[in-house]
């Protein structure tokens, strides 16, 4: 089976994320997508404005309508309940969130005929060289990535830790071509989804929250009432 792996703090989760969840999986057949909320997010300079249980409620609300969209607690705190028990899945309260450790921990509960996809948007991409053990990472996993208008395939190859990048005479030709289709280079198998037209973000949809403008245009109905019987994101 192709299973998706798709990680984020989900600050709240929105439309786009939905968007580009759904894309891959018609695009790629994958008969499951684990939404990992996660917990602390070492690529990320503040924490989340909202706590994991609520950031967790609010995607299970949003996947509920999608038999293959699951809300997953791979990355949640040691000390997070569902049901009155501790989650199995439990990782330790004040550890960073890598993707490469939840990576590896799916995939050890996965069938070795199982194929895994990393579901990422371009501009997290850009800093993937920067994650932990990068190069390991890649090898685990296939990614799908939600490309945008300015991007190119050049700006993708050199997005590749250094190890992985090609040389430089061989991604210049890339420049001309956008972001879209595959990219399969050693060690490396990138799918770029170009056909994801949603301009949200988690940033824009607080603010618009703590200034009382709506929201319904960029996150599921059952997301909008929730942080508003909660009280989210105000001032």
């Amino acid at each position: 089976m192709n299973i998706g792996l798709f990680g984020g703090t989900f600050d709240p989760i929105h439309k786009g994320h939905l968007a580009l969840a759904q894309a891959a999986r018609e695009r790629y057949q994958l008969g499951i997508i684990n939404f990992v909320t996660a917990n602390i997010s070492p690529h990320k300079t503040s924490q989340p404005a909202a706590s994991y249980f609520h950031r967790y409620a609010m995607t299970s609300l949003a996947t509920q309508g999608e038999k293959a969209f699951v809300p997953s607690l791979l990355e949640a705190p040691g000390e997070f309940v569902v049901h009155g028990k501790k989650s199995a899945q439990a990782s330790v309260t004040s550890a960073p969130s890598y993707s490469i450790d939840t990576v590896r921990k799916l995939k050890s509960a996965l069938r070795k005929s199982d194929r895994l996809f990393f579901l990422i948007g371009i501009d997290a991409f850009k800093d993937v060289a920067k994650w932990r053990e990068p190069e390991a990472l890649f090898a685990e996993c296939e990614f799908i990535i939600a490309s945008r208008p300015g991007y190119s395939l050049a700006d993708v190859a050199t997005a590749l830790p250094e190890k992985l990048r090609p040389r430089s005479e061989i991604t210049k030709p890339f420049a001309r071509q956008p972001a879209r289709g595959d990219l399969v280079l050693p060690g490396v198998t990138l799918h770029l989804l170009d056909d994801i037209n949603q301009n949200i973000s988690a940033t824009a949809i607080r603010a618009a929250v703590a200034t009382k403008r709506p929201i319904r245009k960029f996150v599921p109905e059952s997301v909008e009432e929730y942080i508003k019987k909660e009280a989210l994101y105000g001032k």
